[in-house]
């Protein structure tokens, strides 16, 4: 495994194996490439250090999961062939993105723990909140009082984020994409764990639905006792379903 310099330094990527690689794994939300050491080691892949987590720099401006495919798709180019995608996580909605978009592009996915679907309407911030935030925006209450409000009432992510990293979890959680898994072209198989408690089962299953309504090849496993760390928590699960992807 070594760190590679991607799109004129845009992007980097940890590579595996010595052969033109075959595998592209797009990581999880404040996680890294190297996250799927343990699944990839021996295969010949890259797992891109998405913009604005390891050694990638940050978008320049707050972006969604088609901004961050966009970003990727130059990557693409080191494929002799349409690749194996998997994507963890905010990787999925990644993933998913640039299949939908791309479809003559990339071959399978293997998708985990990624909030493809909203299960519930988004809802409101409570009134009072609201309310801070209006008496932020007239200067009527200091930034530094607001942002401790924030971080009071953030997610952990939320709370470490900062910046446009910070709008961009924002714009994301907020996303659904039931759209693009319509769009989707190539085999998927969702491999999810059976005690996810970030992104429960009943996701994937919801967005097996959807796939398998527009006519696209789905499948999903459920690994026991897993949960949303699939590619720490059960690698080998994610080497074999990438292994049999790739057998002639």
């Amino acid at each position: 495994m070594a760190l590679r310099a991607l799109v004129d330094g845009a992007l980097f990527a940890e590579a595996f194996g010595e052969a033109p690689p075959r595998v592209l794994a797009l990581h999880g939300w404040a996680r890294r490439g190297s996250d799927f050491g343990p699944s990839l080691d021996g295969l010949d892949a890259l797992a891109v250090d998405l913009p604005g987590f390891g050694a990638s720099p940050p978008p320049s401006e707050p972006i969604g999961a088609g901004g961050y495919a966009r970003l990727i798709l130059p990557v693409l180019d080191e494929f002799a062939e349409p690749p194996v995608v998997i994507g963890h996580s905010f990787g999925g909605r990644v993933a998913v993105c640039l299949a939908a978009a791309h479809a003559d592009r990339v071959g399978p996915l293997l998708l985990t723990g990624s909030p493809l679907v909203r299960l519930a309407p988004a809802r409101k911030p409570a009134f009072g909140y609201r309310m801070l935030r209006f008496l932020n925006r007239a200067g009527l209450l200091g930034e530094v009082r607001m942002e401790q409000i924030r971080r009071r009432r953030g997610s952990a992510d939320y709370r470490a984020a900062s910046g446009v990293m910070r709008d961009i979890l924002v714009k994301v959680i907020n996303e659904s994409y039931e759209s693009e898994l319509r769009q989707i072209r190539s085999r998927v198989l969702l491999l999810w764990g059976e005690e996810d408690p970030e992104v429960p089962p009943a996701v994937a299953e919801t967005a097996l639905r959807v796939m398998r309504q527009a006519g696209v090849g789905a499948e999903l496993e459920i690994l026991p006792g897993v949960g949303h760390m699939v590619p720490l928590q059960a690698p080998e699960a994610i080497r074999r379903a990438v292994e049999g992807v790739l057998q002639p």
